[in-house]
């Protein structure tokens, strides 16, 4: 992997994206590139001075904000008024890109996409510089004298290189198609246990591949965005419909399942994840969904359908309660018109007729499945306890797909 990095160690102001133009995008000319964009000492440092402000890394995010709003005052209202989900996406993502920093395809990988979705907030080229500014800035003051000249060096040459990244990848983006995608609610069910089902259908044309995700907006929660899956693969009329759970205390959420009702608008942003059917090597399918995960793993069963059945698929169902593992009619419905479809329930925290234990448990007991690709959606305990149980059972890593733990749909408490 290649990188395009800007020799002077930091990201100038760039002019202010043009609209799409109808016409395809002209490619530019081949920028000067480098093999990696850190030396090894570079990412020592770095990695170095992240060990030592990471026990104040929640306070250092506040500060952060604080600074960028108070230097550049413009930026505010792109931002929510309630900035705790934010702050923790900015340590994600700031600890997710210290992790790579020695990992350049996935550093590119994981930077345009962080690129691409950022097109949704307005964010433009010229905002880059300024965040990185505050962002040396905050480093360097809960670092305190850990703080030095080659650290400062480092990541002012880290940033250049993500900043031009993710610049590239929005610009790119831009030529191709909008930023945010308007969508009338046209269907909702309710699904008991806090979970509904709520379908949209966009006012301009949306592609996406079954497997990934999408950003949502509510027209009650401005500027708050939340990750959901849509739980199909594309229809010709063009509808996504989405299992959303009402998390407590989760404002996206818990309007789209308590308020939101045929007529509204909702706002949604470009799809991401690679977590798609055209990844898999082998003819046999492990699918694996937790809870609310059912739904990309649903859309990724109907492409398989759509496909003509060309891969055998072994669905496997978890939840803590019987009350819990919801869908489990519609997907059996499913298997009954599909012979190439086995669906097995299980249930981790109730007796009750049929399969018991964790989904990690039970993919031993029936595994191994080591001539699969294996779909994991759900919970990211689950996903983690899943992969190690794969893996010791002779799975191979690349053959294992599921949502990136950088993302929101995925993320730790």
């Amino acid at each position: 992997m290649r990188f395009r990095i800007n020799r002077s160690g930091h990201t100038p102001p760039l002019p202010a994206p043009q609209a799409p133009a109808p016409a395809p995008p002209v490619r530019p000319a081949e920028p000067e590139v480098v093999e990696a964009p850190l030396s090894a000492r570079e990412t020592e440092l770095i990695r170095a001075s992240v060990a030592v402000v990471e026990p104040l890394a929640a306070e250092m995010t506040v500060y952060f904000y604080a600074v960028l709003f108070a230097r550049y005052p413009e930026v505010r209202p792109m931002f929510p008024p309630g900035m705790d989900a934010q702050r923790g996406r900015l340590l994600r993502a700031l600890l997710r890109i210290v992790d790579l920093v020695d990992d350049p395809e996935n550093l590119v990988r994981f930077c345009g996409h962080l690129g691409r979705d950022h097109r949704k907030f307005g964010t433009l080229s010229a905002h880059f510089p300024a965040v990185g500014e505050c962002l040396l800035a905050s480093l360097a003051r809960y670092a305190g004298p850990a703080w030095t000249a080659d650290i400062a060096a480092a990541w002012t040459k880290a940033y250049g290189v993500i900043a031009e990244v993710m610049i590239s990848a929005a610009e790119q983006d831009e030529a191709l198609r909008p930023a945010v995608w308007p969508a009338t609610v046209v269907h909702r069910l309710s699904r008991g246990n806090g979970i509904a089902e709520i379908t949209v259908r966009p006012h301009m044309p949306y592609e996406y591949a079954a497997g990934q995700y999408v950003s949502i907006e509510t027209p009650w929660w401005p500027k708050h965005w939340r990750y959901y899956s849509p739980a199909n693969a594309p229809r010709e009329d063009g509808s996504l419909t989405f299992h959303v759970r009402a998390v407590p205390g989760g404002s996206v959420s818990s309007a789209l399942v308590h308020r939101a009702v045929v007529g509204d608008v909702v706002h949604l942003g470009a799809p991401m994840g690679d977590m798609v059917l055209d990844a898999a090597v082998f003819k046999d399918l492990l699918c694996v969904a937790g809870g609310t995960g059912l739904a990309p793993i649903r859309a990724l069963v109907e492409e398989v359908a759509r496909r003509g059945g060309r891969h055998q698929v072994d669905l496997f169902l978890g939840a803590r309660t019987g009350a819990e593992l919801y869908g489990v009619d519609d997907m059996l419905r499913m298997a009954q018109r599909h012979h190439w479809l086995t669906i097995r329930g299980a249930v981790s925290h109730e007796h009750i007729p049929g399969i018991r234990g964790s989904l990690p448990e039970v993919l031993a007991e029936y595994g191994p499945w080591y001539q699969h690709d294996v779909y994991l959606s759900g919970p990211a305990q689950m996903v983690v306890s899943a992969t190690e149980t794969l893996r010791l059972g002779g799975t191979m890593p690349d053959r294992i797909h599921h949502d990136p733990f950088e993302t929101p749909v995925l993320s730790f408490p």
